[in-house]
């Protein structure tokens, strides 16, 4: 199996708590960066998806801190989709130190939304399929 898609970021010390830990908001500021630079990475743009009259919406997230991050510190940021049946799709998502340390884990839950209707997609596969570029970023 194929290593995830990955972004790198550095802990900027105006994200970090009175602690001089990462502000837990910040952790999904990560997650969202990482989900649109794969969407950049396979072609689809905020641009193309709202052309298609649709756009992406979290329905849950799930963050599981396991290790303090402080200023300074380089992580990496995965993005891996996980395809079932129906109107939803789940990412999963590592926030890893450089050293390979998983610091969190973020689960989300999307879908994507007709716009107009301002209803979920039946299958939000076919819009990536018809929209991307590179579909191994989708795991399609």
């Amino acid at each position: 199996m194929a290593e995830p898609f990955s972004v790198r970021v550095t802990v900027r010390g105006y994200e970090t708590d009175v602690q001089g830990h990462l502000n837990q908001a910040v952790y999904l500021n990560y997650a969202e960066h990482a989900r649109w630079s794969l969407l950049q990475a396979a072609g689809v743009s905020q641009a193309r998806l709202v052309g298609r009259g649709v756009g992406p919406v979290a329905l849950e997230t799930t963050i599981r801190y396991r290790r303090e991050l402080l200023a300074g510190d380089e992580v990496d940021v995965t993005c891996e989709f996980e395809w079932g049946d129906g109107k939803t799709f789940r990412i999963r998502q590592e926030i890893r130190k450089a050293d390979g340390t998983v610091a969190a884990e973020v689960t989300a839950v999307g879908g994507l939304l007709n716009l107009k209707e301002r209803k979920l997609l039946a299958d939000p596969r076919e819009v990536f399929k018809e929209l991307a570029t590179d579909l191994g970023l989708f795991g399609l």
